[in-house]
């Protein structure tokens, strides 16, 4: 039910949406931090847990849009300054 997305947003709306993009946020570094602390142990990491990750953080960003839709709460684009 949203609508597909045209622009990059901003992380704003509802307090709910607003705990979702903090809780992406979250994912988004330990992603990040999973595939450095691989490569200084020199070990690899199941894709899978890589995917899982990457994926959670998806989840919560259609999460938090979907929250804010609910609430009737735009999208908020991202402009250039």
């Amino acid at each position: 039910t949203l609508d597909p997305l045209a622009c990059c947003i901003l992380p704003t709306g509802t307090p709910l949406a607003a705990a979702l993009h903090v809780a992406r946020t979250g994912c988004r570094r330990a992603e990040r931090r999973v595939v450095t602390l691989a490569a200084q142990l020199d070990t690899t990491i199941p894709a899978n847990a890589i995917e899982y990750l990457n994926r959670l953080g998806d989840l919560l960003f259609v999460l938090a849009r979907s929250a804010n839709r609910r609430a009737a709460v735009a999208d908020d684009p991202w402009v250039a300054t």
